[in-house]
């Protein structure tokens, strides 16, 4: 779970702190294969609105606890870089994102914490997203599946982060 909340964060914060307009992610079901530090997977069911509300939310979390959000294209790559407060620690992340949010694309980021972060000085993180097709019978926008895990939905867990 830990994993996928990073790479929601990475997506919501690069969505949201763009200077340009960001790429975004076609509707339909989205599968994303993470490696950080053992693999896991998870499938999405996405359209704008749940897009839109995961960056809404950043965007007022990012605004309270990080002292820089920077976006920017650099050749055809996306790079997302911040410098953010959690939990009593100064974390540095940067975040290169390639490929399209048509149909496949990948992240490679890299975060430093200063002072170590549960014991943990940086973090690697890669993944790779592609897009499988039109979400399956029975999902409805913001449905998460990860291995494991029952199934949540991703707007009504921000709704209710928002009470």
């Amino acid at each position: 779970m830990r994993i996928s909340v990073v790479w929601l964060a990475l997506l919501t914060f690069a969505l949201s702190a763009a200077a340009f307009d960001p790429p975004k992610r076609k509707s339909g079901l989205w599968e994303q294969h993470e490696k950080m530090p053992g693999p896991q997977v998870m499938q999405q069911c996405v359209d704008q609105k749940t897009d839109d509300i995961m960056k809404d939310s950043a965007q007022a979390k990012e605004a309270m606890s990080c002292s820089k959000n920077e976006l920017r294209k650099e050749g055809a790559n996306v790079v997302a870089e911040s410098v953010c407060k959690v939990n009593g620690s100064t974390a540095k992340t940067r975040a290169v994102f390639s490929g399209n949010f048509e149909s496949a694309y990948k992240v490679d980021a890299r975060s430093t914490y200063e002072p170590p972060l549960h014991g943990m000085r940086e973090a690697t993180t890669k993944m790779e997203a592609k897009w499988l097709g039109p979400c399956k019978a029975g999902q409805k926008p913001g449905d998460v599946m990860l291995q494991g895990i029952p199934g949540m939905n991703m707007e009504e867990l921000m709704k209710g982060m928002k009470r």
